[in-house]
């Protein structure tokens, strides 16, 4: 079924150039077929470090590794912006636009063969966001919960990073992600970590103006940090793994 409909769209791309859709119109409707393409043959991505995964060794006596879970937040860490923890050797499995139930599916060869001392996340904005679809808070939260019970299990120390905010200063960002929700996520992850023994890492709450939205200075589009942002962000990430270490 899949093939035929591949076929099917490819066809139509080129009937759509060809009838004066536009050649660059045709061609975005193949990039998005190949990308729809992809996402369903992987749709958790897991194929995205399993090369890098392949080389990391098992920890040294010692060593006190860590993994950061998340989002475009994390994997942007260090690679696009900011410093990501230099000299640490922390490991970044982050994925661009990905959602809870992605990062369940990946949770157990992109952390926990990894055998960490502790796991970071920061997870959320794009299941509220929707990015695979409608999610409710409940969902969202069972999938955390899901992942931090499974690092527990695996004597891994737990730290769950807030969502961060956003703000509609430099493009929209706030009908896709309305703050309710985000406050919503956020205490609920406050008070999960209370009772699980958890480390709550709070980004957000050093990050909001005083009208309540992602200072415009931490951003280059609402939603994501910049340098700025990332210099927030890693001092409070330190603090709390040295917290979920001790």
């Amino acid at each position: 079924m899949m093939k035929q409909l591949c076929v099917f769209v490819l066809a139509a791309a080129a009937a759509f150039g060809q009838a004066g859709g536009g050649e660059a119109d045709a061609a975005k409707m193949r990039a998005d077929l190949e990308r729809a393409q992809r996402t369903l043959q992987d749709w958790a991505n897991l194929g995205r470090y399993a090369a890098d995964n392949a080389k990391v060794a098992a920890p040294a006596a010692g060593e006190e590794r860590v993994v950061f879970m998340g989002d475009s937040i994390t994997d942007a860490w260090g690679r696009r912006y900011g410093k990501f923890f230099e000299g640490k050797g922390y490991i970044n499995r982050g994925i661009s636009g990905q959602t809870t139930p992605q990062m369940l599916i990946r949770f157990r060869p992109d952390v926990l063969a990894h055998k960490p001392k502790a796991v970071v996340f920061l997870a959320g904005t794009n299941d509220i966001a929707g990015n695979t679809g409608p999610m409710t808070l409940e969902q969202i939260q069972g999938n955390l919960q899901s992942m931090a019970e499974l690092a527990k299990a695996n004597g891994i120390r737990v730290v769950l990073g807030s969502v961060l905010p956003v703000c509609d200063y430099i493009r929209v960002q706030t009908e896709r992600r309305p703050m309710e929700k985000i406050k919503a996520l956020n205490e609920w992850l406050k008070k999960y970590a209370a009772e699980s023994g958890a480390v709550y890492l709070d980004y957000y709450s050093a990050m909001l103006d005083e009208a309540g939205f992602l200072k415009k200075e931490l951003t280059y589009d609402g939603l994501h940090p910049n340098e700025a942002g990332y210099a927030v962000m890693e001092p409070l990430a330190a603090r709390a793994i040295a917290e979920a270490l001790r």
